[in-house]
């Protein structure tokens, strides 16, 4: 991975904490907090150099995303609300679309 993608998933990783954080101080789901920490630090893991290659840790990258991807489809979908599945879905997809389409 380049230090592009390492800054866009940085940015991602702190948005994803975050809204774990939030889910758990506002409606007390440790389901949230724990999750979020849990993708996050997968996350976290395939910005770093020394741990895997690159192309592992890319492709690591994707399939943790794409997870994420659905289970915040799923959770829009069954609360029909956009906050805050909805906007993480959103963001996971642009996430996705910076890391795998080569425009830069």
């Amino acid at each position: 991975m380049n230090h592009f993608d390492v800054k866009v998933l940085w940015v991602y990783i702190v948005l994803l904490l975050i809204g774990g954080l939030i889910g758990f101080l506002k409606a007390k789901s440790k389901v949230s907090l724990v999750s979020s920490s849990v993708f996050a630090a997968l996350l976290i893991l395939t910005t770093l150099r020394d741990v895997f290659e690159p192309g592992f840790a890319l492709g690591l990258a994707n399939v943790t995303l794409v997870v994420l991807l659905l289970v915040f489809a799923v959770r829009l979908g069954r609360t029909k609300k956009f906050m805050p599945g909805g906007l993480i879905l959103v963001a996971t997809v642009v996430v996705l679309a910076l890391l795998n389409l080569k425009f830069r």
